[in-house]
């Protein structure tokens, strides 16, 4: 990928307008429509698509359009870039004769989006290397060690640490006679990456999410962990069964738009069937800006999902990115009951470590 696009700048306009005009819900490109909404209300049509897909599309810089739309000289100009831009990206067959996006035009996407999230986890190794470990947080206890910097204090063994303590003739329990529970390992690892389809994600929040889904399945399937998708809105948008098919998780994570409202339990309920009923490690992480707004009764119904999925060996943990107080009371009751944990979210930057940060966890 990096030989084909490394020096074509053209292919990497194409495949960001793609990639952005998902993110912004837009699955269709008209150039005569185009150039009319940009001419009508520029203001909102700038709102709706972004200044990083109105300079990409126009070549133009936003705010100088901006001063210059009510200038007809401007206004022809704008016009024929708009119209040579989406003539080449015809030509490439990215888009089709009617604008809609094609198969090859997801496949260029998907590969500008691989390789600006790998450019920055592979060499660097910012996110550092998962070790194959014999012991794991989540694991069965299977013996008893000497307490070391680091350890959960969950894991202190109370009684070994007392009886350690009594044996020495300490009154009072001592660092050095702390004992801690050992874990086995989890074995084979089931992710599903949860990701919130609702129109309030359009923009930079899905596109941060969709970078750090790359990151979360590039990551764990390169250790031969399996990963599943599940893109939720009113309904299942999209659903993948957890495998280590990285190329169709990657074109699946790239067509994803935002569209719809929110139902959290509908993909609990979805998720819990799509992972096996055989002894792994199975992990539900969901990422969304709302809990929830659908359903007679979301809450009740959330935590019910919650419960099922946890009886069947199932632990779910929540990115809230920016949640209501409400919605933030709902996520700790939901990772309650799924045995995981929340991350609440105020910086869309942190999104891909906290997402990685929570597969380790899991491991």
């Amino acid at each position: 990928m990096h030989s084909v696009l490394e020096n074509d700048q053209e292919k990497i306009d194409e495949g960001n307008i793609i990639q952005e005009s998902l993110n912004r819900g837009i699955g269709a490109f008209t150039p005569d429509l185009l150039f009319e909404k940009f001419v009508k209300n520029y203001a909102m049509t700038k709102s709706i698509m972004g200044e990083s897909l109105v300079r990409a599309i126009s070549g133009y810089n936003p705010d100088y359009i901006e001063k210059n739309i009510g200038i007809p000289e401007f206004q022809r100009e704008l016009k024929k870039r708009i119209d040579e831009k989406l003539e080449n990206m015809k030509r490439d067959k990215v888009i089709d004769k009617e604008g809609l996006i094609t198969e090859k035009g997801i496949e260029l996407a998907s590969a500008i989006l691989c390789i600006q999230e790998l450019d920055k986890i592979v060499p660097r190794g910012i996110y550092g290397e998962r070790i194959h470990k014999k012991t794991s947080i989540y694991g069965d206890k299977i013996e008893v060690r000497n307490y070391r910097k680091g350890d959960r204090y969950k894991d202190i063994a109370i009684k070994k640490s007392v009886k350690t303590a009594i044996r020495r003739g300490h009154e009072t329990i001592r660092p050095e006679d702390l004992k801690t529970n050992e874990r086995g390992s989890k074995g084979e690892v089931y992710l599903i990456y949860g990701l919130d389809s609702s129109g309030s994600m359009k923009g930079d929040k899905i596109s941060m999410c969709k970078k750090a889904g790359v990151a979360l399945a590039y990551q764990a399937i390169k250790h031969k962990d399996k990963v599943g998708l599940i893109v939720f809105g009113t309904e299942i948008e999209k659903a993948v069964e957890p495998t280590i098919d990285f190329t169709m998780l990657l074109k699946a994570i790239t067509r994803i738009k935002a569209a719809a409202e929110t139902d959290i339990a509908v993909t609990i309920n979805r998720a819990t069937q799509m992972f096996p009923l055989t002894e792994v490690t199975k992990h539900l992480l969901l990422l969304t800006d709302a809990l929830p707004t659908k359903g007679d009764e979301p809450e009740k119904e959330t935590l019910k999902a919650a419960a099922t999925a946890r009886a069947q060996g199932i632990t779910i943990s929540v990115i809230g990115i920016n949640l209501d107080n409400k919605g933030k009371k709902l996520a700790e009751k939901l990772v309650e009951a799924g045995k995981g944990k929340l991350y609440v979210v105020k910086d869309l930057k942190e999104i891909n470590q906290i997402v990685l940060e929570d597969y380790y966890r899991v491991i």
